[in-house]
């Protein structure tokens, strides 16, 4: 086992992140750690990585791994999660800017994004959600976890990691899934083996060319595009074009009427560089203060109906 520490730049709570965003494995009897399972970018092993916060604000990470994974990359990953690969010392000042981000901030306590383990994941979970709903698609990730990912012992119990890009590759048939869902399953598998859903690549390229790629993978349209680049990849300054955040800033702003993707871009603008950021502060905002999205459901399910084709 490997242990890393890291100084957060910027406020960091490991605990508003385990509170606002779930769906966690459990660590024995400790209720103050986090941990996670996932195949290693480069895809020669999978980790598993506890994660907790010192009082002093120290986040410390054990790490195990299988194969020929690098326990160094794997902790880059959780890091990657948490959105603490990025330098947030500056994301006070968006809140200076903009009082309706700074009453944010100090409501959910400097909330940062969770992200996928890699847009790699981020891309079988939009696939494999389709026409299901949320619960439906981790039960079936967890199965497929379970039967062909990687298994590992952390805090004396196995937990499994989602199956590599080969593993994935391999799938047949899967009982739950349709046989055109394992085949765009596969065909993510080839792109992530491939290098085309590669961290560093996404967040290189100019937006609009990392959605036209990520739109070449079958089964992934415009609305799965946006997941994969911002919560797989982890974009720190962009904001998504959707209806959940034209709702989102039309109540927080309070405007009469829901603003299109230029005019949320315009107020965005003090926002910079953390515009994703505070996207995902006003997302927070109105699923638990306001009753979550309303009309944007309706053309959030149009859209990917449309995708699916």
């Amino acid at each position: 086992m490997d242990s890393y520490r890291l100084r957060p730049d910027g406020p960091f709570s490991l605990a508003n992140e385990r509170r606002f965003f779930g769906d966690w494995l459990s660590v024995g009897s400790d209720p103050e750690a986090v941990a996670m399972a996932f195949p290693v970018e480069g895809w020669r092993g999978s980790a598993a990585v506890v994660v907790r916060q010192a009082d002093d604000g120290t986040v410390e990470g054990e790490v195990v791994t299988t194969g020929d994974a690098e326990p160094e990359q794997a902790w880059a990953q959780a890091l990657a999660t948490f959105s603490l690969d990025v330098d947030g010392a500056g994301f006070p000042e968006v809140g200076t800017r903009d009082p309706v981000i700074g009453e944010l901030q100090a409501r959910y306590g400097w909330l940062r994004p969770v992200c996928f383990h890699s847009p790699y994941e981020a891309a079988v979970n939009f696939v494999v959600g389709q026409r299901i709903s949320m619960r439906q698609a981790r039960a079936v990730r967890a199965r497929l976890a379970r039967e062909f990912g990687d298994s590992l012992e952390l805090a004396g119990q196995t937990v499994h990691a989602f199956p590599r890009p080969e593993q994935l590759a391999a799938l047949a048939e899967f009982p739950g899934l349709p046989d055109e869902k394992v085949s765009r399953l596969r065909g993510v598998a080839r792109a992530a083996a491939d290098g085309l859903l590669d961290r560093d690549r996404l967040r290189a390229i100019p937006v609009p060319e990392a959605l036209a790629d990520l739109q070449r993978l079958r089964g992934v349209g415009p609305f799965a595009a946006q997941g994969i680049l911002h919560r797989g990849a982890g974009l720190v300054d962009d904001v998504t074009d959707d209806e959940v955040t034209r709702e989102a800033v039309m109540l927080a702003y309070r405007l009469s009427d829901r603003p299109t993707h230029g005019e949320v871009l315009a107020i965005a603008h003090p926002w910079r560089p953390f515009r994703m950021w505070a996207t995902v502060l006003l997302h927070v905002w109105l699923r638990r203060e306001q009753g979550g999205p309303t009309r944007s459901r309706a053309h959030s399910v149009a859209r990917r109906a449309a995708e699916r084709g």
